[in-house]
Protein backbone atom coordinates (compact mmCIF):
# COMPACT_ATOMS: atom_id res chain seq x y z
CA UNK A 1 0.00 0.00 0.00
CA UNK A 2 1.57 3.38 -1.36
CA UNK A 3 1.92 5.76 1.97
CA UNK A 4 -1.11 8.28 -0.27
CA UNK A 5 -3.01 5.55 0.35
CA UNK A 6 -2.71 5.12 4.05
CA UNK A 7 -2.65 8.78 4.34
CA UNK A 8 -6.49 8.86 2.40
CA UNK A 9 -7.44 5.91 4.57
CA UNK A 10 -6.39 7.58 7.82
CA UNK A 11 -8.01 10.82 6.69
CA UNK A 12 -11.27 8.91 6.01
CA UNK A 13 -11.48 7.11 9.31
CA UNK A 14 -10.91 10.60 11.11
CA UNK A 15 -13.33 12.28 9.31
CA UNK A 16 -15.89 9.36 9.62
CA UNK A 17 -15.18 9.58 13.01
CA UNK A 18 -15.75 13.23 13.33
CA UNK A 19 -18.47 12.89 11.59
CA UNK A 20 -20.50 10.35 13.26
CA UNK A 21 -19.34 12.46 16.67
CA UNK A 22 -20.71 15.54 15.59
CA UNK A 23 -24.20 14.04 14.05
CA UNK A 24 -24.47 12.01 17.97
CA UNK A 25 -23.60 15.45 19.19
CA UNK A 26 -26.51 17.36 17.49
CA UNK A 27 -28.85 14.41 17.90
CA UNK A 28 -28.13 14.94 21.75
CA UNK A 29 -28.65 18.14 21.87
CA UNK A 30 -31.56 18.13 19.92
CA UNK A 31 -33.48 15.55 21.84
CA UNK A 32 -32.66 16.84 25.02
CA UNK A 33 -33.38 20.65 24.88
CA UNK A 34 -35.11 22.03 27.51
CA UNK A 35 -38.98 23.01 27.17
CA UNK A 36 -41.63 24.45 29.35
CA UNK A 37 -44.35 21.79 28.19
CA UNK A 38 -45.32 19.32 30.89
CA UNK A 39 -47.06 15.91 30.48
CA UNK A 40 -50.14 17.50 31.82
CA UNK A 41 -49.79 20.48 29.29
CA UNK A 42 -49.90 17.83 26.16
CA UNK A 43 -52.16 15.56 27.86
CA UNK A 44 -55.51 16.88 25.93
CA UNK A 45 -53.30 16.54 22.59
CA UNK A 46 -52.67 12.82 22.93
CA UNK A 47 -55.04 12.18 25.01
CA UNK A 48 -58.26 9.25 24.41
CA UNK A 49 -61.56 10.28 24.17
CA UNK A 50 -63.66 9.98 28.11
CA UNK A 51 -65.62 7.03 26.43
CA UNK A 52 -62.29 5.18 25.66
CA UNK A 53 -60.89 5.73 28.79
CA UNK A 54 -63.57 4.91 30.82
CA UNK A 55 -63.89 1.65 29.31
CA UNK A 56 -60.23 0.93 29.39
CA UNK A 57 -60.38 1.92 33.45
CA UNK A 58 -63.07 -0.64 33.98
CA UNK A 59 -61.52 -3.42 31.75
CA UNK A 60 -58.74 -2.90 33.94
CA UNK A 61 -60.49 -2.97 37.23
CA UNK A 62 -59.71 0.69 38.02
CA UNK A 63 -61.77 3.73 38.48
CA UNK A 64 -62.32 6.67 35.66
CA UNK A 65 -62.36 10.60 37.36
CA UNK A 66 -63.54 13.27 35.15
CA UNK A 67 -61.44 16.29 36.56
Amino acid sequence: MPWWEALIFFAAVILAIWGFASMAGFETRFLSRRTDRRAQDMYDEFADSPRKQRRFARRHGGEWRNE
